[in-house]
């Protein structure tokens, strides 16, 4: 997705979670801290940008989704905008054109005084953390010493690709909502109304996606098809990778676009592989395998917060070894 989550208002993550959420709302049983889990792709953070428009007072537009709202409405412009006083967005900053590692403790430490705010516009405020895996450990005390204590008017609303890995006292004072794969209908239908694939584009962009609506959108488009072409070389090619190109994408895996692109070389080269696959011939078991680990390989990756040039240098690694024993 080209989109930041604050600027997306036609794609409903899942409804099951936004009805969800609403029902907490209407009942006035909101919870104060909310973890959404899913792997990355699942819109996690485009749910948490909804839900905040609908907390601070955006008029509801049902043709968008059970927490629809209108980009024109006031709400929405502040939101996209980043400029409304009741909301906070915590995610890794980008300094000299690197994303850190990390989410800092300086950070974090900024909820307390957030939170210990009248709100301004709305009745109430709103934090979003993304993500809470990015926390370094001095910011998850921080954050729980936050929940511990939960804020009068206060929603914070936390997105999480692997709460394996989160402090257990952080998880326990959080309402979890869980965001499942798309079937690959659902995702084929959105690929041809955002991104106008025909029928059989959709479905085999679908096929390799994963279930994940992020990682499908990602995988289209001038850059995508860049990135078939390169992915489909590096399978299709016999013999070693070339060393300096291999540097070259692993290097571009860095910076606020670092995610959305690991996601795309990722799916494309899954989905070359699975072609390879399904073509049949004498190495056709190995390819097979090599697909199933490929599969394996993101949500790793943001499960145990592995460096995205490292892992598609292993992954990489990985495809020549089966090229060999393929031959």
């Amino acid at each position: 997705m080209s989109d930041h989550p604050r600027d997306r208002f036609d794609l409903v993550p899942d409804v099951e979670a936004e009805i969800a959420f609403l029902d907490a709302l209407s009942r006035e049983r909101l919870h104060h801290a909310w973890l959404l889990c899913g792997p990355e792709g699942r819109g996690k953070a485009t749910f948490a940008h909804r839900a905040a428009r609908r907390l601070l007072g955006a008029a509801p537009d049902p043709s968008r989704g059970p927490l629809g709202a209108r980009p024109d409405d006031p709400v929405s412009r502040l939101v996209s905008a980043q400029s409304h006083p009741d909301l906070l967005s915590l995610e890794r900053m980008v300094e000299g054109g690197r994303t850190k590692r990390s989410i800092s403790v300086d950070q974090a430490r900024d909820l307390p005084e957030f939170f210990s705010k009248s709100p301004a516009r709305a009745g109430r405020r709103v934090a979003i953390i993304d993500a809470a895996d990015d926390l370094n450990a001095n910011a998850a005390n921080a954050i729980l010493k936050t929940l511990e204590e939960p804020p009068p008017s206060g929603v914070l609303l936390l997105v999480c690709h692997a709460p394996g890995r989160l402090i257990s006292t952080l998880r326990s004072r959080c309402r979890r909502l869980t965001f499942r794969p798309w079937s690959e209908a659902a995702v084929a239908g959105l690929l041809r109304e955002q991104a106008g694939l025909d029928a059989a584009s959709a479905a085999a962009v679908a096929a390799s996606a994963g279930g994940s609506p992020g990682a499908a959108l990602a995988a289209v488009g001038e850059e995508a098809r860049a990135t078939d072409t390169l992915t489909r070389r590096w399978v299709e090619a016999p013999g070693p990778l070339d060393r300096s190109e291999r540097l070259a994408v692993q290097t571009s895996l860095r910076g606020p676009e670092a995610p959305a692109r690991f996601e795309a070389v990722m799916t494309h080269l899954a989905g070359a592989v699975r072609d390879r696959a399904l073509a049949g011939g004498t190495g056709a078991p190995a390819w097979a395998d090599l697909w199933s680990r490929l599969n394996d390989w993101p949500d790793r990756a943001a499960g145990l917060n592995l460096d995205r040039g490292e892992v598609l240098a292993s992954a990489l690694n990985d495809l020549e070894r089966t090229k060999a024993r393929a031959c």
